[in-house]
C-alpha cells in the first residue's frame, strides 16, 4: 500500500494536507508509548526538543516502540517522525556551530526537522546543508572544487546560483549512524543514504525539512529564506511572533494587521517556491477554506479537524 517511507511526503507529493499531533514539550518518549502512538490518528507525529527535553535516549526508545507498534494502517514501517531542533536559525554560524543536533536526531532515525526562529538565508542554507550526505549534489553549486582537487589543497568554495536562485554547500552530515537509522526506516544502508535527502529538492528524498518564520528579521527576509532549496514546509510562528510585537496573549488567525501581512509575506514565498505552509485551524468549519486557500500542513492536534479536511479533500490513503 505505501510507496514510500515518509507518510508526510507521500501525501504532500499528491497535494493531499497533513495534519500533526505532538506538544512543543513534554512528548511522553519511550518504547511503550512508541508502540501506542503507532496508529495515531495524525498523518506525522511532531516532537518538540526546541522548549521539551533533548531526550536522544528517548527518542531512540520512542521510534523503536512505533516500528513495533507498526505498520500503520496506511502501510508504512512507522508514523512520520518530525523533531523540533533546540537551535535557533539565526544566521549561519549559529546553525553550524550546533549542526550536532541535526546529526543526533537524524541519527536515531527521525524522518525530519523543523528549524525555528528562522531569520536568514544563511542559516536556511547551513541546515539543508548540515541534513545531507555530501555525495548527494542535487541542488549544489557545480563549480565547486572536485574532491579530488580539494585532496591537493584547492578549497570548497561559496555556492552561488547565477539565475537568482541560491545554491546548496555540499553536505556536511558524516557516515556512522546510518546503521541506527535505517533500522528504524526498514530499508538497506545504500536506500538510507540515498533516500535521506530533503523532498522535494530530491523527487525520492525521504526527509522533511521546515522551518518557521517567528520574529519581524525573519518575516523581513521570508522570500530568501524560502527560496533555499531543500525546504519542504514553512509556517508562520504567530506565538513567538505575537510576542515580539508586543501583544501579551497569541495572536491568532484573523490576525491584528501587521500579523497578517506577515502571514501573506510567509504564505506567497511558499507558493512561489513549492513549500507546503502550515498553519493551525481553531475549528473544523473553517479547515475546507483554508485547504481551498493552499494551506498543506495543519497544526492544532485535533482529530475533529482531520477527519473535516480529509473528507473535503477526497483523501484515499487510509488512516
Amino acid at each position: 500500500m505505501a510507496t514510500r517511507v515518509n507518510r508526510a511526503i507521500e501525501l504532500l507529493d499528491q497535494d493531499q494536507p497533513v495534519y500533526y499531533m505532538g506538544p512543543h514539550t513534554g512528548h511522553v518518549l519511550t518504547r511503550e508509548q512508541g508502540r501506542e502512538d503507532a496508529h495515531t490518528w495524525a498523518d506525522y507525529i511532531n516532537v518538540g526538543m526546541e522548549h521539551g527535553s533533548f531526550d536522544m535516549t528517548g527518542l531512540s526508545e520512542y521510534l523503536a516502540g512505533l516500528v513495533e507498534g507498526g505498520p500503520t494502517n496506511s502501510g508504512h514501517r512507522a508514523p512520520t517522525v518530525i523533531v523540533e531542533a533546540p537551535v535557533n536559525g539565526i544566521d549561519e554560524d549559529y546553525i553550524r556551530f550546533n549542526a550536532w543536533q541535526f546529526r543526533q536526531i537524524l541519527g536515531r532515525g527521525a524522518h525530519g526537522i523543523l528549524l525555528c526562529q528562522i531569520e536568514t538565508a544563511g542559516a536556511a542554507r547551513a541546515f539543508v546543508e548540515s541534513c545531507r550526505y555530501p555525495n548527494n549534489l542535487l541542488g549544489t553549486d557545480p563549480s565547486f572544487a572536485s574532491p579530488l582537487d580539494r585532496l591537493r589543497g584547492a578549497t570548497r568554495g561559496e555556492p552561488g546560483g547565477a539565475d537568482g536562485r541560491p545554491l546548496l554547500g555540499l553536505g556536511t552530515r558524516g557516515r556512522g549512524s546510518e546503521a541506527t537509522a535505517m533500522a528504524i526506516w526498514g530499508v538497506s544502508q545504500d536506500q538510507y543514504m540515498a533516500t535521506c535527502d530533503p523532498w522535494p529538492l530530491n523527487p525520492d528524498g525521504e526527509l522533511l525539512l521546515g522551518v518557521k518564520l517567528e520574529s519581524p528579521e525573519g518575516i523581513a527576509k521570508c522570500d530568501e529564506i524560502l527560496a533555499v532549496p531543500g525546504l519542504g514546509f514553512a509556517e508562520l510562528g504567530p506565538g513567538d511572533l505575537s510576542l515580539a510585537l508586543g501583544y501579551k496573549t497569541i495572536s491568532r488567525n484573523p490576525y491584528p494587521p501587521e500579523m497578517q501581512e506577515a502571514r501573506e509575506r510567509v504564505f506567497a514565498a511558499c507558493r512561489k517556491n513549492g513549500i507546503a505552509f502550515l498553519e493551525g485551524a481553531m475549528n473544523t468549519g473553517v479547515v475546507p477554506g483554508m485547504i481551498d486557500e493552499g494551506v498543506r500542513v495543519f497544526s492544532g492536534h485535533s482529530e475533529e479537524n482531520a477527519k473535516a479536511g480529509r473528507a473535503h479533500s477526497k483523501r484515499a490513503m487510509p488512516v
